[in-house]
């Protein structure tokens, strides 16, 4: 059998551009925003790919979803290397083949994968220790020192450009338009947060050269807790202090006077229950304030994405109650959630983990509705109060 060709390209101004244009009458004007500067028009809603079991009727029911969101308005596609142990590649990258034989270009697709967490490709191990030896000691992927003890999460350079590399070749791309180191920070009770920052060092410098040699586009974070502690928190992690480190890794793969680093995109849990991304000022911008996670994101140049935006599905069921009495137009909760998300200041694309193609119905549905007014958003917050 011929091994299929990876699809080129990846998300550009143009691409993204034409295709939000072309989707006009199915979403609302507010459905699209810039990533940053670099003029890439991204869904306020994404979808992801974590949940589902490790079989064959959800790797079909996965490719639907993702061939379907992607011709329906949603151009965010976010999975990750461990995944459904590691199912979820194959499975989006079935998804995005089906969108781009449809007519939908590899350049309207912003397509993100993540890295860190342990790719037990069938399974867990009936022997850790040895699966560890045979798949990441022995090949050069890493050392054991460099897999936390409590969590199976490998921090080396090694193993996160595997797991790039991985990602691409599954899904069947040539390049991804983001790569996310995820959850670092389960490292950090085992090693400390300056070791773990001189290991991020090392790994944004693999990302760096994925970059410069067209594996890659965008690289950045993914945490649980990370982004939503208070600042002297042993987990905290500085937006700031990120992006000194990616600028070190710019510098070390393209010279002294290069600090144009493509550290561009963070993740974090947020939604009506874990708001801390908006409500806690924990984020030195060093521009003399002390801001939100989202605030800082955005005076810093980060585009925020949200996981856990339905809380594991909790949100699909029931809403806050002052979230039920604002959004009361809209017919179920989980269109609530989606909505309160993606109104969010501050937070550019709110991902919602699916496997099934009818659950793309409320999406769809909330991104045909413009975003809640700002004065509207803040004032769930006073209401609150």
């Amino acid at each position: 059998m011929t091994e299929t060709a990876p699809i080129p390209g990846y998300a550009t101004p143009q691409g993204t551009r034409d295709y939000a244009e072309a989707r006009a009458d199915d979403v609302a004007e507010g459905h699209f925003s810039d990533l940053l500067k670099t003029r890439i028009r991204l869904s306020s809603l994404g979808v992801g790919t974590f949940p589902g079991a490790a079989d064959a009727a959800t790797d079909a029911a996965v490719a639907t979803t993702v061939a379907q969101a992607l011709g329906g308005g949603i151009n965010v596609i976010d999975t990750g290397a461990h995944y459904r142990y590691g199912r979820a590649l194959a499975a989006v990258g079935a998804g995005i083949r089906q969108a781009n034989l449809a007519g939908i270009p590899r350049e309207a697709m912003f397509l993100v994968s993540k890295g860190g967490f342990l790719t037990f490709r069938g399974g867990p191990p009936s022997d850790r220790e040895a699966w560890i030896r045979e798949e990441i000691v022995e090949p050069g992927r890493g050392r054991a020192e460099d897999i936390a003890e409590q969590t199976p999460h490998c921090l080396s350079p090694e193993y996160i450009e595997y797991q790039l590399d991985l990602s691409r070749n599954l899904m069947g791309v040539e390049t991804l338009d983001a790569f996310m180191v995820d959850q670092p920070e389960v490292h950090i009770p085992e090693i400390g947060k300056e070791q773990v920052n001189q290991k991020l060092e090392k790994v944004f410098e693999v990302l760096e050269w994925a970059v410069a040699d067209g594996r890659l586009r965008y690289y950045g974070l993914s945490t649980f807790e990370g982004f939503r502690v208070e600042t002297d928190h042993q987990l905290f992690q500085s937006l700031t202090s990120l992006q000194g480190l990616a600028e070190k890794a710019c510098q070390a793969v393209n010279g002294p006077d290069d600090t144009r680093h493509h550290f561009l995109i963070a993740q974090m849990p947020f939604n009506q229950v874990m708001l801390e991304g908006f409500t806690r000022f924990n984020q030195a911008t060093g521009q003399g304030n002390v801001a939100s996670t989202l605030q800082a994101a955005h005076q810093l140049g980060v585009y925020m994405m949200s996981s856990h935006t339905l809380l594991k599905g909790h949100l699909a069921e029931q809403s806050v109650d002052v979230v039920t009495q604002a959004l009361a137009e809209l017919p179920n909760p989980a269109q609530r959630a989606l909505q309160f998300n993606r109104s969010t200041p501050g937070l550019g694309t709110s991902l919602v983990g699916m496997s099934n193609p009818e659950h793309l119905a409320d999406m769809l549905a909330v991104a045909a509705r413009p975003p809640m007014e700002r004065s509207g958003f803040l004032g769930l917050f006073q209401k609150a109060e």
